[in-house]
C-alpha cells in the first residue's frame, strides 16, 4: 500500500521531525524491532515515527545517493515481519509501504502509537534466550526504560489524546471523500491513486483515521476536525471569533467578523486572509544620509501565521469556546482555551524555549504541517519573537491563568503606527495605565513581556485579600434586595448553557463583583476579581447576552457596567 504522506518530503524532513525519523542502511530486526517498541510506545506523545530501511544515516541525516533494498529482500523482511510483530508484547503491527526514491526501491516502516501500550519488545528479536524491555524514544535513539519511565509509561497506557480517539457517536458516512481527496492532492500523496479503486473507509483505514472493531469503525476525532465541512456539529465551538474594539476595551462599541468555520485548515487560512486583507498595514520611511527607504509592518504576518496556526492546532476542542481574535487600536490579542500543558513553566514563555512533554492534539500536529501550516514542534514562540523582531516590532507578551484554562498572545503595534492608533483614543490609553498601575503604582504596559505578568500578579494579590468579600450575601446597591450568593450560580446555571462548573463558579464571581460594585469598568472588576482582563473581558460579554448587566456612560464621568431590571427581578424571586 503507497505511504499517506510523499516520500520525498519524508525523506528531506519537511513534514516530519528528524526524531521520529530513523535511517537502516540495511535489515537488522533486533535494531529495527526496538525502535518500533520504542515509537509504538511514544513516550513524548510525539506521534510514532518512521522506519526507512535501505538509506544510511550520519548524524542524524540520510546518506545520498541511497543505498536501496533489493526487490527479493524486501520480500523476506515482510515475511520475517509477520513472525516478529507477535513477539512485541502486546502484539502490535507497523504497516509497511514500499516505496521507490531516485530509481531505487526502499521499505518505510510506520510505527504509530499504539492503543494498547506500554509494549516491550526482546533486546534481540531472533535470540534464543529473548528478554524483554520497554524501549521510548530519547531524543533520536531507542532506549531502555528505566523504573520511573516505566511507571509513567504504564500510567500513560488510558492516556490517548483527544484528537487520536474514536467517536463513537459518528460514522464514516460524516467524512467527506472530496475533503479526504484535496488532502492528498495537496500534499502530493501517492495515495491519491489508490483512491480511485479503493472505498473511503479503506483509506481512512490506511491513515490510520478509525477506530474501533472491523464490524463496527469509527473516525478518529481528528478525521472529523480535518475532513468534515462542519466541525462545531461535532465539537461545539470549533471556530474563530473576529471582534473588533475601534475605541478600546471599554468602549461599549465594538463589531464582530462573521465566524470562521469550516475545517480547521480552512478556519487558519481565511482568519489569515482577514487579518492580510483587512488589519496589515506597510508603512516607508526615508532614513537621513541612506539611499534606502525603509519598509516596516504595524505587524508581521509571520508571527499571525505562527499565532494563529497554533491557536486553532493546540486548543482544548472539549470547551466549549472558539478562538478569539481580539483587534484594538494598539494592539491584537489572539486567544485559544485549553491552555498550556503544565510540564511548562512560567518563566519558559519568556525564554522563548518551549518543550512540552504532552501534545494535546498530536495527529492534527501533523496534518498542519503536512499542508505547511504548522512548523517543527515547540517552534512556534521563537519563530513569532524573531518576526516581531525583525520588524522593529515591540516584543510579544504570552499569558495564562494558574489554571491553564486559556493561553493569550499578544502583539502590539508598531512604534510608526502607534501615533496613529492613539489618536482619539484615550478610552485606551485609561485602560492599559490602569491595567499596569495594578501591579504597583506607577507600572505602564508598554509591549514588553513583563508589565502583563506583574499586572497579574498585583491583581491577583489584591483578589486574594476580597475573597470572602464575594461569598454569603450579597446586597444589591440601594438595599432593594439582600440575596444569598448561591442563588448567583443558580441564575448563571440556568442561562449560560455549555460552560464547564468551574467556569459558571467564575462568571457568577464576576456577577457579584458587578452587583457590589456598579458602574466600574473593566480595570476595576480585574482589580476586584483577580481575573486577567481578557478573560474577565469574556465573562462580562456572557453576563450582557444572557441580559443581566449592561453598560452605560451615565454612572459615572467614564460610565461602566450595571444589573439589569431583568436580574433584579430574578435575585428578588430568591430573595431571603
Amino acid at each position: 500500500m503507497p505511504l499517506h504522506i510523499n516520500i520525498h518530503d519524508l525523506i528531506a524532513g519537511r513534514i516530519v521531525e528528524d526524531e521520529r525519523i530513523e535511517y537502516k542502511k540495511g535489515w537488522n530486526p533486533g535494531s529495527v524491532y526496538r525502535s518500533i517498541c520504542a515509537f509504538a510506545n511514544d513516550f513524548d506523545d510525539i506521534g510514532g515515527g518512521y522506519i526507512i530501511i535501505g538509506i544510511e544515516e550520519k548524524n542524524g541525516r540520510p546518506v545520498l545517493p541511497i543505498a536501496g533494498v533489493d526487490e527479493e529482500e524486501i520480500d523476506k523482511i515482510q515475511k520475517d515481519m509477520i513472525g516478529f510483530n507477535n513477539l512485541i508484547n502486546p502484539a502490535y503491527h507497523a504497516k509497511v509501504s514500499i516505496e521507490e526514491y531516485d530509481g531505487k526501491k526502499i521499505l518505510v516502516i510506520w510505527a504509530l502509537s499504539g492503543n494498547s501500550r506500554p509494549y516491550e519488545v526482546p533486546d534481540e528479536i531472533k535470540a534464543k534466550d529473548k528478554k524483554y524491555h520497554y524501549y521510548i524514544r530519547v531524543m533520536a535513539s531507542s532506549v531502555i526504560a528505566n523504573k520511573e519511565q516505566r511507571e509513567e509509561l504504564i500510567a500513560l497506557s488510558n492516556k490517548i489524546p483527544f484528537d487520536d480517539r474514536g467517536n463513537t457517536k459518528v460514522d464514516t458516512n460524516d467524512i467527506s471523500f472530496t475533503l479526504l481527496k484535496e488532502h492528498l492532492r495537496q500534499t502530493n500523496s501517492r495515495l491519491l491513486e489508490w483512491t480511485d479503486e479503493h472505498s473511503k473507509t479503506d483509506v481512512l483505514a490506511l491513515m490510520e483515521l478509525l477506530s474501533g472493531p472491523p464490524e463496527l469503525v469509527h473516525p478518529r476525532n481528528v478525521a472529523l476536525m480535518l475532513f468534515t465541512d462542519d466541525p462545531e456539529k461535532y465539537f461545539p465551538s470549533t471556530r474563530v471569533e473576529i471582534v473588533n474594539f475601534p475605541n478600546g476595551a471599554d468602549d461599549p462599541e465594538f463589531f464582530e467578523v462573521p465566524a470562521i468555520v469550516g475545517p480547521v485548515p480552512n478556519q487558519i487560512r481565511q482568519t489569515l486572509q482577514y487579518l492580510k486583507t483587512n488589519i496589515l498595514k506597510q508603512k516607508t520611511k526615508k532614513i537621513a544620509g541612506q539611499a534606502e527607504s525603509v519598509k516596516v509592518w504595524n505587524y508581521p504576518y509571520e508571527a499571525f501565521e505562527e499565532i494563529i496556526a497554533n491557536a486553532l492546532y493546540h486548543r482544548d476542542y472539549q470547551e466549549r469556546e472558539p478562538v478569539e481574535v481580539r483587534i484594538y487600536p494598539d494592539h491584537i490579542m489572539v486567544i485559544n482555551y485549553g491552555g498550556p500543558d503544565r510540564s511548562i513553566k512560567p518563566i519558559a514563555f519568556k525564554s522563548g524555549t518551549i518543550i512540552p512533554r504532552r501534545y494535546r492534539n498530536r495527529r492534527l500536529g501533523d496534518f498542519l504541517k503536512e499542508l505547511d501550516l504548522t512548523e517543527g514542534k515547540a517552534t512556534g514562540i521563537p519563530r513569532i519573537k524573531k518576526a516581531m523582531k525583525m520588524n522593529g516590532s515591540p516584543a510579544p507578551v504570552f499569558d495564562t491563568d494558574e489554571d491553564r484554562s486559556y493561553f493569550q498572545v499578544t502583539l502590539h503595534i508598531h512604534p510608526e503606527f502607534a501615533v496613529e492608533a492613539h489618536t482619539g483614543n484615550e478610552a485606551t490609553k485609561h485602560t492599559t495605565e490602569n491595567l499596569g498601575s495594578i501591579a504597583n503604582g506607577e507600572a505602564k504596559v508598554e509591549g514588553n513581556e513583563g508589565a502583563n505578568v506583574q499586572a497579574n500578579e498585583g491583581a491577583n494579590a489584591q483578589a486574594k485579600n476580597r475573597k470572602d468579600a464575594l461569598k454569603g450575601q450579597i446586597a444589591i446597591p440601594g438595599g432593594q434586595v439582600n440575596i444569598n450568593a448561591k442563588a448567583i450560580e443558580e441564575i448563571i446555571e440556568g442561562a449560560i448553557e455549555g460552560a464547564t462548573t468551574r467556569k459558571r463558579d467564575k462568571i457568577a464571581r464576576t456577577l457579584k463583583a458587578i452587583i457590589e460594585h456598579e458602574n466600574n469598568r473593566i480595570p476595576e472588576y480585574v482589580k476586584i476579581t483577580g481575573y486577567h482582563a481578557k478573560t474577565l473581558e469574556s465573562y462580562i460579554r456572557q453576563l450582557r447576552e444572557a441580559g443581566f448587566i449592561a453598560f452605560t456612560e451615565g454612572g459615572t464621568k467614564i460610565g461602566g457596567y450595571y444589573i439589569t431590571d431583568m436580574l433584579k427581578a430574578k435575585l428578588k424571586e430568591r430573595e431571603v
